[in-house]
C-alpha cells in the first residue's frame, strides 16, 4: 500500500478541521447597512398601501444626472427594487393598478419623470428589469427644493384624505409627486344604506359617522340631517360635536337662520362637557361669521 497518498489525504482532512473550527469561532459582525432597509405602512381611505425599500444618503455626490443617471432606468432606491403592495385597486395618476404588489421603477429626468408599475415585483436593482412586464408607464413633474436639501432618500405619503394621498419621492434637491387616488363611496355608501335599513336601534356613533361621511362626500344633505337629528333625539355625549355637524349641513342647504341656531347650541354643550379648552366654539363662531358675511 502507498502510504504517501494515504498521509495527503489526512492531511487535507485535517486542514478541512481546522479551517472549519476557525470560522466557528470567528464571531459574526453585523456592520450597519449602507443604505438601510425601510417599511412604509399607511391606510388611505379603506385601502392599505406598503412600500418596502433602501434609502441611499447623498454623502456628498451627485445625486441625479450623476450616480443616478438621466434617462435610465432606476431601481427607485437601492439594492431590491422597491415594491409596492396595495390591499385594493388604486389609480397612480389617473392610472388604473388592480390590487397587489408591484416594482416601482423610474426613469429620472431633468424636466420629466417616467414612473413604471412593474408586476416582477422581486427583482435586485433594475439589472432584469423587463418593459413587457409593465402594467403601466407615465409621466411626472419633478419639483426642485431651493432652500434645503434631502440627504436620505425618502417616499413618503402625504396629504391623506379619504379618497386620495401624494405618493413623493423625495432626495437631494429633487420632489416627484404622484398622486394616488382609492375609491371608497361606492364601497361604502352600500353598507351605510344597509345598516340604516336594518332593524333595531342604531347608536349615536353610527349616526354622526354616516353622516359625516355624506356631508364629507357631497352626497344627500337631507338624509344626512335627518341620521344627526336621529342621532341627536338621545341627547348623546357627542351631542355638540352632531350639532356643529348639523350647523354646516344646514349651511350648505342654505338654511343660515337654523345652522346659526345649531352652532350656538353646540357652543353651549362644548363649553360645559370640555371647558374654555375646546375647540368647537371657534370652530361654530368661525362659522357663524361666514354666514353672517
Amino acid at each position: 500500500m502507498n502510504a504517501k497518498p494515504l498521509l495527503c489525504s489526512l492531511a487535507f482532512v485535517c486542514g478541512l478541521v481546522f479551517v472549519s473550527r476557525l470560522s466557528a469561532q470567528t464571531p459574526r459582525i453585523d456592520f450597519p447597512a449602507a443604505s438601510p432597509a425601510c417599511t412604509l405602512k399607511q391606510r388611505v381611505g379603506l385601502t392599505d398601501i406598503q412600500v418596502d425599500y433602501s434609502r441611499p444618503g447623498v454623502k456628498g455626490r451627485p445625486i441625479f444626472g450623476g450616480i443616478v443617471p438621466y434617462g435610465q432606468v432606476w431601481r427607485t432606491g437601492a439594492n431590491q427594487a422597491t415594491r409596492l403592495t396595495f390591499s385594493t385597486p388604486v389609480k397612480l395618476e389617473g392610472h388604473e393598478i388592480p390590487a397587489g404588489t408591484y416594482a416601482l421603477f423610474t426613469i429620472p429626468g431633468e424636466n420629466e419623470w417616467t414612473i413604471i408599475i412593474n408586476k416582477n415585483a422581486k427583482q435586485w436593482g433594475a439589472f432584469q428589469y423587463n418593459q413587457k412586464d409593465d402594467v403601466v408607464r407615465f409621466k411626472v413633474k419633478p419639483v426642485t427644493l431651493t432652500d434645503t436639501r434631502v440627504e436620505t432618500f425618502t417616499i413618503e405619503l402625504n396629504y391623506v384624505r379619504d379618497e386620495s394621498a401624494a405618493l413623493t419621492l423625495v432626495w437631494d434637491q429633487t420632489v416627484v409627486p404622484i398622486r394616488l387616488e382609492v375609491e371608497v363611496a361606492g364601497k361604502l355608501v352600500p353598507q351605510i344604506e344597509a345598516a340604516m335599513a336594518a332593524p333595531g336601534k342604531k347608536s349615536d356613533g353610527l349616526y354622526f359617522q354616516a353622516a359625516t361621511f355624506y356631508y364629507d362626500h357631497h352626497r344627500d344633505l337631507k338624509q344626512a340631517l335627518g341620521w344627526v337629528n336621529a342621532g341627536l333625539a338621545d341627547n348623546p355625549r357627542i351631542a355638540f360635536e352632531m350639532l356643529h355637524l348639523k350647523a354646516e349641513i344646514l349651511a350648505r342647504l342654505g338654511d343660515k337662520e337654523n345652522a346659526i341656531a345649531a352652532a350656538k347650541r353646540s357652543t353651549e354643550l362644548a363649553l360645559k362637557a370640555e371647558g374654555p379648552a375646546s375647540s368647537f366654539p371657534k370652530m361654530n363662531q368661525d362659522l357663524i361669521s361666514s354666514l353672517q358675511e
